[in-house]
C-alpha cells in the first residue's frame, strides 16, 4: 500500500488558504513584469538571511549582498560559506524537480559545500534536534532514511493535494526524517519554497524565512506539537499563517511608483526576457554577450548593455573603473 504522511485538513487549514490564495491574486495583478524583477533581488536577500539566522549566522542583509557582489566581507569564513552556498542554491533553483531524490540530494551538496563531509548524501549516523541543552527530537535510524525518504518523495509526486498543504507536510516529514548529518532546517525550507514555486513563481524568491526568524520559537512550538500529535496539522497550519504574513507584508510595503520604461528598454526585456534575472548575480560582459546570443560584441554594447545602464537595470560593480578586466554588471533595485 502507497505511503501517506498523517495529516487533518482543519478548517483554519483551508480558510488560511482561501486568504493566500486571494493574496497571490492581488499580487500577481498589480505587480508587472519589471517591478517584480526589482523585488526579486531583495527578497533573495531576504530569504537566505532568515533561513541562515534561523541557524545561527550572524550576516546581515548588507553585508549577504555584498557577497553576492563579489566584495569582501568581514565576517566568520564558515558564514561567508553558508552565504554563497545559498546564494548558488538560489541559482540552481529553478533546475531542480521536488520529487526527485538526484535533485535534492544535489541541492544539500550546493547548500553545504566545504561545510560538512557527507554531502550529498543521507546521514550514516544517529542524531537528535536540540534546543540548547535538551535533546527535543530523536530522528528515525540512519538505516531507515532511504525508505523514509523514497516513501515520502513518492507520495509529492502521486499525491493531488493542493501545493500549500503538501510542501508543508512535506517540510514537517523532512524535519521528522532529519535525513542529512546536517543542513536539515535550510534543505527542508527551501524545499518548500521549491514546492511552492510550482504552483507560482512570486514563492521563488517570496522572504518567508524571514518571517518564520521573527516567530523562531513557534516554528519549534508547531514541529513538537505535530510530533506529538502524529499529525502535521499544527505545523501546515503555522506554516501557512508565516506565508500569509509574507505575501501581506508584500502587499502593504510602500514601494516607489515605477517610472514609464523607454521603449528601447521595454525592446530588450521583450527580445532577452531572462536577462535581468540572469544579471542578479554579477556578470561579466562576454557572459551577458552569451547569454543574449549576440556574436557582435560593438553591437551588443550600442544595442542592449548601454541601454541597461543609462536607464539604470544594470550597475557596474567598479563604477570609478569602467574600463577595468575586472568589471562587471550586476541587475540594479532601481527603487533604492
Amino acid at each position: 500500500m502507497s505511503y501517506t504522511p498523517p495529516f487533518t485538513i482543519t478548517p483554519s487549514i483551508l480558510n488560511l488558504i482561501a486568504e493566500i490564495s486571494e493574496s497571490v491574486g492581488r499580487l500577481s495583478a498589480t505587480e508587472e513584469r519589471s517591478h517584480q524583477l526589482r523585488l526579486r533581488r531583495i527578497n533573495r536577500i531576504r530569504t537566505i538571511q532568515g533561513s541562515l539566522a534561523i541557524e545561527g549566522n550572524t550576516l546581515s542583509e548588507s553585508q549577504i549582498t555584498a557577497v553576492l557582489e563579489g566584495k569582501t566581507v568581514m565576517a566568520p569564513p564558515r558564514e561567508v560559506q553558508e552565504v554563497k552556498n545559498a546564494l548558488a542554491a538560489y541559482d540552481a533553483f529553478e533546475c531542480w524537480q521536488p520529487s526527485c531524490e538526484a535533485s535534492l540530494l544535489e541541492a544539500h551538496q550546493i547548500l553545504m559545500s566545504g561545510l560538512v563531509d557527507e554531502l550529498g548524501v543521507y546521514r550514516s549516523g544517529g542524531v537528535g534536534v536540540m534546543s540548547g541543552s535538551e535533546v527535543i527530537h530523536m530522528a528515525p535510524p540512519a538505516n531507515q532514511v532511504p525508505r523514509l525518504m523514497t516513501d515520502l518523495l513518492g507520495w509529492v509526486q502521486r499525491a493531488e493535494y493542493h501545493p500549500l498543504i503538501m510542501s508543508s507536510v512535506f517540510h514537517y516529514e523532512f524535519e521528522f526524517i532529519h535525513p542529512f548529518v546536517d543542513g536539515n532546517g535550510r534543505m527542508g525550507r527551501l524545499w518548500q519554497s521549491l514546492m511552492l514555486a510550482t504552483w507560482h513563481d512570486l514563492f521563488v524568491s517570496l522572504p518567508v524565512e524571514s518571517i518564520i526568524y521573527s516567530k523562531q520559537g513557534d516554528y519549534y512550538a508547531a514541529l513538537s506539537q505535530s510530533t506529538a500529535q502524529t499529525d502535521s496539522a499544527p505545523f501546515i497550519e503555522f506554516m501557512l499563517m508565516m506565508i500569509s504574513l509574507a505575501l501581506k507584508e508584500q502587499i502593504n510595503t510602500p514601494q516607489a511608483t515605477p517610472q514609464a520604461t523607454p521603449q528601447a528598454v521595454v525592446d530588450i526585456l521583450n527580445k532577452y526576457p531572462d536577462l535581468l534575472s540572469y544579471a542578479i548575480k554579477p556578470r561579466d560582459r562576454q557572459e551577458l554577450q552569451l547569454f543574449c546570443g549576440l556574436s557582435d560584441r560593438e553591437h551588443f554594447r550600442k544595442s542592449v548593455l548601454k541601454p541597461l545602464l543609462t536607464h539604470g537595470l544594470l550597475a557596474l560593480t567598479l563604477p570609478d573603473k569602467p574600463k577595468s578586466p575586472k568589471q562587471r554588471y550586476v541587475y540594479q533595485n532601481v527603487d533604492g
